[in-house]
């Protein structure tokens, strides 16, 4: 298991909280907030989605954040965009090195023909849930619905293409102890599902639960390693920070 990274004071953290495996959640994230992501056990996929909390019809921007970036997924320095071409949040930290941006969320039929069925009236706290269930149950929280649900990120999960665009998806990605650091630059709503990846192999029901440790954070200045990552991140924080200025 790796050891975690410390980066933050004890002082700063405003709250941690553990997801079970199989879970949802959704909460309001402000400007200035990061959020570390842990994979307790290993092998765990969050899928998430971002909303701006001002505006929930700007969110998270699957498509922009790949081509201002050239990449297909995420790690550390790249940012989230979103469709108005603001930075959502930033991956300041990462231990990990690879999430899945390309492969979607489980949805209750793929759930019923790769595990079977375990309902709430049967298995209680025990029953299958997939991803978009999930969504759609914390997006109807917040007034959402299944046309607000847009492509989402895997977290902690790797999938790559070969040479004839076949995807495989790598089960040993993430290690007991692997964390992601986000820190918002947007007031955000933030929607998770700690499902299991819909390419992971494993026969089994078997999703793995997260923590989330979330501190005061200092904004990004003019030499923030995210905001130079990219040339194209530059304009993205200045088209952020007019927002709040």
């Amino acid at each position: 298991m790796k050891s975690e990274n410390t980066t933050y004071s004890p002082d700063s953290v405003m709250w941690e909280e553990v997801i079970p495996g199989g879970a949802h959640w959704s909460f309001n994230v402000k400007r200035g907030t990061t959020l570390r992501v842990t994979d307790i056990g290993g092998g765990a996929n969050l899928s998430v989605l971002f909303y701006s909390q001002d505006e929930k019809l700007e969110r998270y921007n699957m498509a922009d954040t790949l081509k201002a970036q050239h990449t297909a997924h995420l790690t550390k320095g790249f940012v989230c965009y979103s469709d108005m071409g603001r930075v959502l949040c930033s991956i300041t930290e990462d231990s990990c090195g690879w999430h899945d941006t390309v492969c979607g969320m489980t949805d209750a039929a793929q759930m019923l023909a790769k595990y079977g069925e375990a309902r709430y009236q049967t298995h209680l706290n025990a029953m299958y849930r997939n991803g978009r269930d999930s969504f759609l149950i914390e997006l109807g929280k917040w007034g959402l619905g299944k046309r607000d649900i847009v492509a989402n990120i895997n977290l902690f999960s790797k999938v790559s293409a070969d040479e004839d665009g076949n995807l495989m998806f790598q089960p040993d990605n993430s290690v007991a102890g692997d964390y992601i650091d986000l820190r918002f630059e947007m007031d955000t709503l933030v929607v998770l599902a700690a499902t299991q990846h819909p390419l992971d192999p494993n026969p089994q029901y078997q999703p793995k639960p997260v923590k989330l440790t979330a501190w005061h954070s200092e904004l990004p200045g003019a030499d923030d390693y995210c905001r130079n990552f990219r040339p194209e991140n530059q304009r993205g924080f200045y088209n952020t920070e007019l927002l709040y200025r």
